[in-house]
């Protein structure tokens, strides 16, 4: 029968070789957040880029679109009615595309998808929002009949257009400087394997070993 020192000796003993077998086995306990393990869960919001200009000009874009739109469901009678549909339709789908890539962006969602041009993307999508954000808001003011909420669905989509000419100036700026920046690295690499298989024709001994 063991006393309690014996005992005492028997619990070290014991708790070195749980430990010794901790150490040594490849089933370590993790330390990892769950919020890192799950993808939904370690999604952050980049501020930096909503305080920047671009996430500035998308939320401005978010708002004109919005109101734009909001004002011209207000409206219950229009004759004819081509330009207020047309209008409501420009105002819906930029609101949609430009939403999205705002959250896209905001998340930094994209940075998971890089086979999208995302600069190009952002370009195309503010172009053509300047374009019929001017065609609507035109046609709407030439054939509305003066009341509030067709004059401020008018002036909205004219100062969504700004806006989103601004943004695509910018986007074009981002999309260039992209470009450049693409075709350098390709060019980088291209010299660089240029380079390693001049020096393995100038060693034939390297040849020789990978024979």
């Amino acid at each position: 029968m063991r006393n309690g020192d014996d005992l005492e000796g028997f619990d070290g003993e014991a708790s070195s070789a749980s430990m010794i077998s901790a150490a040594s086995s490849p089933y370590q306990p993790t330390t990892e957040p769950v919020s890192q393990r799950h993808g939904l869960g370690g999604l952050r919001c980049d501020l930096d880029y909503l305080r920047g200009t671009l996430g500035r000009l998308k939320l401005a874009e978010v708002l004109l679109a919005l109101t734009a739109f909001i004002c011209i469901e207000t409206i219950m009678e229009c004759s004819p009615c081509e330009g207020l549909y047309f209008f409501e339709f420009v105002s819906c789908s930029a609101l949609v595309v430009t939403g999205a890539l705002l959250l896209l962006f905001s998340l930094n969602l994209h940075t998971r998808i890089p086979q999208i041009n995302w600069n190009l993307t952002d370009l195309v999508n503010t172009g053509l929002s300047t374009f019929f954000f001017f065609i609507a808001s035109v046609v709407l003011a030439a054939l509305n009949h003066k009341t509030g909420a067709e004059i401020a669905a008018v002036v909205f989509g004219f100062l969504a257009m700004a806006v989103y000419a601004v943004n695509t100036f910018l986007a074009v700026k981002k999309w260039q400087m992209s470009s450049r920046q693409q075709s350098s690295r390709q060019s980088s690499d291209y010299i660089r394997a240029r380079t390693e298989s001049r020096e393995v024709v100038h060693r034939p001994e390297i040849q020789r070993l990978d024979a």
